[in-house]
């Protein structure tokens, strides 16, 4: 009994040391792969870190694109914008430059048409006028719808606002005055169909524009030829009949003070004598 029971106790013995140095040997590689696991899931958060820094320079990097995109959009739609208003600016400097030779071309026929008026009145001045007494007693008055007409001693005045005949930057008669002339001149034609007709064209004090004269006497000649030359052209009256003046703004009918009162002195009147001319 004594043998039974001490051999397993000396085989135990022995197996003690051996499986001492089996688990000295196992301990170490427990620790090596216990750190490598370490250091892999440090590095895993590094990586998951660094990521996340790319992926935010990323979208830092897709905002700046898209506001880059926009200032683009910004700025080509403000070289369209200009653009057009080049090109807005041309054409009005292309207008202007059109009505500028407009007026000139319309200045330089009315200084012509001034001079061969001048010299018709002069070789005209030679013509005697002979009164007739029973005219000149009186004249008969005239009736004109929304047109001013007064009697002015002998003289009968029928006062036609130049802001009806006129555009305020030229001195051609408007496409309507025309019609509006005609319908005046049949009348007078009609109550005077032989006096002598006087053509005064009068501006206001400061006209605002000359439409290219260089003074308001010339542009109320210019005004009074324009009426002149649509009488003896457009009318049955004739060319001896009518004389032509113009008074820049020397005689104003009405204050100049206030605008109402310039608009009215810018006028051209009718004036008729009593007398007939006659060779």
């Amino acid at each position: 009994m004594q043998r039974l029971v001490r051999t397993p106790t000396r085989l135990l013995l022995c197996l003690l040391p051996a499986a001492t140095l089996g688990l000295a040997g196992c301990g170490p590689n427990s620790q090596i792969l216990q750190g490598q696991n370490t250091q892999l899931q440090q590095q895993q958060v590094a990586l998951a870190r660094q990521t996340e820094q790319f992926q935010s320079r990323i979208n830092s990097l897709d905002r700046d694109n898209q506001e880059l995109e926009q200032m683009l959009a910004q700025s080509r739609q403000r070289e369209k914008i200009f653009d057009d208003q080049v090109s807005a600016m041309r054409q009005q400097l292309s207008d202007v430059t059109k009505q500028l030779a407009k007026v000139s071309e319309e200045k330089a026929s009315t200084e012509k048409q001034i001079k061969t008026i001048n010299a018709s009145m002069q070789r005209q001045g030679r013509v005697s006028i002979s009164p007739n007494s029973s005219v000149r007693a009186k004249l008969p008055d005239i009736e004109l719808q929304g047109i001013d007409v007064r009697r002015d001693g002998e003289v009968i005045r029928i006062v036609l606002p130049a802001d009806n005949l006129f555009d305020p930057n030229a001195a051609m008669l408007r496409p309507e005055a025309t019609n509006y002339l005609s319908q005046v001149i049949a009348e007078v034609q009609r109550v005077y169909p032989n006096q002598r007709i006087g053509v005064e064209a009068h501006t206001d004090r400061h006209p605002t524009s000359l439409a290219g004269y260089r003074n308001a006497h010339e542009l109320s000649v210019a005004w009074a030829v324009a009426v002149y030359n649509h009488l003896t052209t457009q009318t049955r009256i004739q060319p001896g009949q009518l004389t032509v003046a113009g008074h820049g703004g020397n005689y104003p009918a009405y204050s100049n003070a206030s605008p109402g009162g310039a608009q009215r002195n810018r006028r051209v009147e009718l004036v008729i004598y009593p007398e007939r001319p006659g060779v």
